[in-house]
């Protein structure tokens, strides 16, 4: 397969890690929450099993940038306190240029595939 395998998990594992970011912040922009709800809210964008090891460093890493930030939640657990998340403005912008990245992406891919679909249909490939 091109790209050392691409459906041998290897490159798909890297897309969806760089599309982690993106996610958190969109999911933050939504509302606080605790990392591991994170985690339940993965799989609708195609980000099931992702170790938790990861979101906790992006997030750890987003709150560096300053996209992120996040206080300890003392009361509303049983068990030892846990962090919220909350998004910041700097975070919502972030957000703005991460969609206009993606919007930008989707026109190129779009293209591509619209070429190649012509060329298989037309008997070239």
């Amino acid at each position: 397969m091109p790209g050392g395998g691409w459906g041998m998990g290897g490159g798909r594992r890297r897309r969806a890690v760089r599309m982690l970011e993106p996610v958190l912040l969109l999911l933050l922009h939504q509302g606080e929450a605790h990392g591991y709800t994170f985690l339940e809210q993965l799989d609708e964008f195609g980000l099931e099993n992702l170790n938790p090891s990861i979101v906790y460093r992006s997030l750890r890493d987003m709150e560096e940038w300053g996209w992120v930030s996040s206080t300890w939640d003392e009361e509303e657990t049983q068990g030892p306190p846990r962090r919220v998340y909350h998004i910041t403005a700097a975070g919502d912008e972030a957000l703005r240029s991460w969609a206009q990245e993606l919007r930008e992406g989707r026109a190129r891919i779009d293209h591509l595939l619209g070429l190649y679909d012509r060329h298989v249909a037309e008997g070239d490939g």
